[in-house]
């Protein structure tokens, strides 16, 4: 999962993108980069990193320009390494800088094609940079002499003809504006706002619209799946929808987990989605068990707050804050290896004991996916002389690897992978496990205005919307999203990024 953003105005953009990125920091907290155009001249600032450690004065004042794109990452499949930070950037045809929230499932063949047929060259393992030549090749086959609107819109279309998977994308083309466009299914979402200046119109696309909000843009609408976006550089919009029969299904997990509640996601509020999976929730323990005895409820901080207020109301029980979070820590879903993800656990988490000591207390969490953070959860709460632990997932069991951009790990890393709820349960070391149904998290999610078709919800049930998803990619997945596979890809990070010096700062017409 990545976040990105794009800006059009009359004024520098440089510190608009930086405050965007920092409000998508829930996105992604191992890389960030912005690459800002000015006379044609382009400026590159990207490392690993949080937002506020790649980004100091020095490189602020170096990123000119009144046109750029920022992105925030975590690595799914392919490396941590600086050199695979974003955005990238090809100088043919036109020059063009790409950042990508997403992950393409076909990857492993457009790059045989990228090579072979369009001869392009690739420098890295990333499906981004794949992305980018698949653009910019047809970008150039569509382009006469002059690049037009109709042109630029023309390529996205040929690139929903050759990619699969799932894709925003925000793209910038030299000395005439920014690209942003979804795949066919909307699985990623990408949001377009307008701010009106003394100076004229300011256009904007981000992930989501809470980084509009603070920058006190206005929300114009979702860009729709498979739609191609071009703004130009005076800050006018022309776009083209999306021609094909692909279902309209953004993907579930972002109202789960990744999402900021104060978004708003293809007309959906995260905010309300999360108060009803608390609702939901709370009906089936009460159906399941009418005589609970559960004495108060305690969220896992931060996701689950939202769920487990209303459940709480729900089961006319006392909600307590019991843990009290260390935020210079990071979300432990998206931390790469799983040393630093048991060892961020304690770190981040301490139990208030007056809360728990004595008492029969539910613990619920957005969802559970490993099961290692769950398990040591329970046990802050045992220590802290809780009588009994239940332990409620606002999400139903993680049994299957998410493709399109999520960093589900391997199947058989996955606690409820071919387990039943009570193995589970066992695992975990829950006096009680109850996990939300599908079905009632489906329900909890859609709205009648959001107009979608469905969801993705292959994480929990295995169902791939794409349709082309074959028991030999997810065999592939196995091996390179296992710990251990990323336990090595990291050494050889280090050892190839030996002596570099940091600076990450680029500067050039061509870089």
């Amino acid at each position: 999962m990545c976040g990105i953003v794009g800006i059009v105005s009359h004024g520098p953009v440089n510190q608009a993108i930086y405050d965007s990125l920092t409000i998508l920091q829930h996105r992604g907290q191992d890389a960030a980069g912005i690459m800002t155009e000015e006379n044609g001249q382009l400026r590159l600032r990207k490392n690993n990193g949080l937002v506020r450690d790649v980004f100091q004065q020095h490189h602020m004042m170096r990123l000119t320009g009144n046109i750029g794109i920022g992105h925030v990452r975590y690595p799914t499949a392919g490396s941590a390494s600086m050199a695979e930070a974003q955005p990238f950037y090809v100088n043919s045809p036109f020059g063009i800088a790409l950042a990508h929230n997403g992950n393409l499932v076909n990857a492993d063949e457009l790059k045989r094609l990228v090579i072979s047929h369009d001869r392009r060259h690739l420098n890295t393992r990333s499906d981004t940079e794949v992305l980018l030549n698949v653009f910019a090749h047809e970008l150039g086959r569509q382009a006469s002499d002059e690049l037009t609107p109709d042109a630029i819109l023309s390529a996205v279309a040929a690139v929903h003809q050759r990619c699969s998977g799932a894709y925003a994308v925000v793209a910038m083309i030299i000395n005439h504006g920014i690209v942003a466009f979804r795949d066919p299914n909307g699985i990623r979402p990408l949001v377009l706002g307008t701010r009106r200046t003394f100076t004229g119109m300011e256009r904007i696309v981000a992930s989501e619209s809470v980084a509009l909000d603070a920058l006190g843009f206005d929300v114009d609408r979702d860009i729709l799946p498979g739609e191609a976006v071009f703004i130009d550089k005076t800050g006018r919009v022309h776009s083209r929808e999306y021609t094909g029969d692909k279902p309209y299904t953004p993907c579930i997990f972002e109202f789960v987990y990744f999402a900021r509640p104060d978004s708003i996601i293809d007309r959906l509020s995260v905010y309300k989605a999360r108060l009803r999976m608390g609702e939901k929730l709370a009906a089936k323990i009460l159906r399941l068990r009418p005589e609970h005895g559960i004495d108060v409820v305690i969220p896992v901080p931060d996701t689950s707050r939202t769920a487990a207020v209303q459940v709480a109301h729900e089961l006319g029980v006392k909600y307590r804050e019991g843990f009290i979070k260390n935020r210079y820590i990071g979300r432990t879903f998206i931390m790469p290896g799983a040393a630093e993800r048991r060892a961020s656990v304690r770190r981040k988490l301490n139990a208030i004991d007056l809360e728990f000591r004595g008492k029969n207390v539910l613990l619920v969490d957005d969802s559970i996916v490993r099961g290692t953070t769950s398990q040591q959860i329970i046990e802050l709460a045992r220590e802290a002389g809780a009588r009994n632990v239940y332990f409620a997932s606002a999400a139903p069991p993680v049994r299957h690897p998410n493709v399109y951009g999520i960093d589900m790990p391997a199947s058989n890393e996955l606690v409820a992978y071919e387990r039943t709820i009570d193995e589970v349960q066992e695992i975990i070391g829950a006096d009680w496990l109850v996990y939300q149904d599908l079905k009632d998290l489906e329900l909890a999610v859609d709205h009648e205005d959001a107009e979608i078709d469905a969801f993705d919800t292959s994480c929990f049930s295995g169902e791939y919307v794409t349709g082309d998803v074959s028991r030999d990619y997810l065999e592939h997945l196995q091996v390179v999203r296992s710990d251990r596979a990323k336990a090595k890809r990291d050494a050889r990070v280090l050892r190839d990024e030996a002596g570099y010096d940091g600076d990450g700062m680029q500067v050039a017409s061509g870089l």
